[in-house]
């Protein structure tokens, strides 16, 4: 989630606020609003951000440009007539390794148009007093199709993240260095891997020298967090708890499924050695992370991508996770789930031809494999655990129905579960989908989003809805304890989630 912000009306200057330079502004959230904009707001020195690489007198003003999830984008205009896009990060990232992954650099190398790198700090050390990245204003138009193409065509050596090898060298972990030896690949920076208390724990993030080990890094991650400080707790997403029954459910259920995902990993590797290659691709490739700019023709043109940290390298076949907008599932080929393959005469076509079906044949591969499961696998074995198995479990139970598709002809799945423990499960994950749907349903009648963001417009309408909503399903309660689960688990009231940390 980035928003586009207005700049201020009037220069930011010596003497003018600068608190809405510190919060959060672009939207609100229906449930645990406050706990939202403390994790967002970020306090600095505006004077020394602006100073940076030039005098304080250089500067005509400073803007918000943007806000996403992880961090807030300025623009500050010099007197010159250039720009200058600085970028700081929520507090909320903090467990990180600050040393910044470079994944624009080393894709700018490669000629993806992303914002040359002016200037940075991994720390608050600094006359900013916070950790910040300079950058240009876009430059460099481009294709979305062929710019994928390009960044799915450039494989790594290893997986995890990309960083600057001098910067990586001062935290004493060993990366492993790229033919241009200024950068190396380094521990993975994905969120969920540091997400809490796993910031603390020592286990491994990579670099990975094998795609299975990539598969079983962030399953390790979550199995040492759940033997350390795993306890019964109520799922985190509240809309879920009715289908237990409001109660804790124990993290030995997880762990057991952990387990039994750990014992199959060699397993999922695709056999074809082209899909375990180590790539990169744009994590988020959503409007608000492409700038484009308008010819006199109105020709659209791509001029940067913004939006590369906690970018990971994994094998080419755990890069399924196509973003939203570019899910392949209206390609004909893709949603009746045919193998695919390049056409016959793709070396008879022009290079722009070539570039498209190379492009489509990728993105038919990686939406195959995601929908037979390996993906899925990976995701919710790798996630944080938040109070429930039900994703994980059903995931293996389908693994398990399709074993000789994933693991080959004749190969026995190494884990078994009970047939009435599937009927059961697989009932359970029936009614859970439905209840999904008609809590998606509820959110988008007023335009709720992940966390229960909303515009900040639209924020006092939905939580008058919301709380409208709850009162009538308290009048309409039969007994007192159904009155009780009502108020204790209205999943748009606020909650602590300490403990899910």
């Amino acid at each position: 989630m980035l928003r586009v912000v207005n700049e201020l009306k009037t220069p930011l200057r010596r003497g003018f606020s600068s608190v809405n330079l510190y919060n959060y502004t672009s939207g609100r959230w229906v449930y645990n609003d406050a706990l939202r904009h403390k994790e967002r707001r970020a306090v600095f020195h505006v004077d020394g951000l602006e100073s940076v690489n030039q005098t304080f007198n250089d500067v005509v003003r400073l803007s918000k440009l943007a806000e996403g999830g992880f961090n807030r984008t300025f623009l500050i205009s010099l007197r010159d007539g250039r720009q200058v896009v600085a970028r700081v990060p929520y507090p909320m990232t903090a467990p990180i390794p600050n040393y910044y992954a470079v994944a624009s650099e080393d894709q700018r190398s490669c000629g993806i148009p992303v914002p040359e790198i002016y200037g940075y700090s991994a720390d608050s050390d600094n006359i900013a007093g916070i950790p910040y990245i300079l950058m240009e204003f876009v430059h460099g138009p481009s294709s979305l199709t062929q710019l994928e193409a390009k960044m799915m065509s450039h494989s790594f050596p290893a997986g995890g993240s990309l960083y600057l090898a001098s910067d990586l060298e001062k935290v004493a972990t060993v990366g492993v260095p790229l033919e241009d030896k200024r950068f190396c690949v380094g521990p993975d920076t994905k969120l969920s891997l540091w997400h809490g208390r796993r910031a603390g724990l020592n286990v491994g993030r990579g670099p990975y020298h094998s795609a299975e080990a990539a598969l079983m890094g962030a399953a390790q991650k979550e199995l040492a967090y759940l033997k350390q400080f795993g306890q019964p707790l109520l799922p985190l997403r509240r809309e879920r708890r009715p289908i237990f029954k409001y109660q804790a459910q124990s993290p030995s259920d997880h762990v057991e499924n952990l387990e039994r995902y750990l014992g199959i990993t060699a397993s999922l590797v695709p056999r074809d050695p082209a899909l375990s290659r180590f790539c990169i691709r744009h994590p988020d490739l959503q409007p608000n992370n492409i700038f484009v700019s308008w010819s006199p023709d109105s020709d659209c043109k791509i001029v940067s991508l913004f939006d590369w940290q906690h970018t990971s390298i994994p094998p080419m076949f755990l890069l399924a996770g196509i973003p939203q907008r570019l899910q392949n599932h209206a390609d004909d080929v893709s949603h009746s789930m045919i193998v695919p393959s390049r056409p016959d005469n793709i070396d008879e076509m022009d290079e722009a031809q070539r570039d498209n079906e190379e492009y489509r044949y990728r993105c038919r591969l990686v939406h195959y494999h995601y929908v037979t499961s390996t993906k899925k696998l990976f995701l919710h074995a790798g996630g944080p655990w938040t109070g429930e198995t039900l994703d994980l479990k059903v995931a293996l139970i389908e693994a398990k129905n399709r074993w000789e598709e994933l693991a080959g002809r004749g190969a026995l799945c190494p884990f078994d579960f009970d047939a009435t423990d599937v009927e059961e499960t697989m009932a359970m994950e029936e009614v859970m989908i439905k209840m999904t749907r008609g809590f998606e349903i509820l959110q988008s009648m007023q335009d709720v989003g992940e966390e229960g963001w909303v515009l900040a417009e639209d924020y006092e309408r939905a939580v008058a809805f919301f709380k409208e909503y709850k009162e009538e399903a308290l009048a309409g309660a039969e007994t007192a304890e159904e009155r009780e689960e009502i108020l204790g688990h209205w999943p748009w009231d606020d909650m602590d989630e300490e403990m899910y940390m």
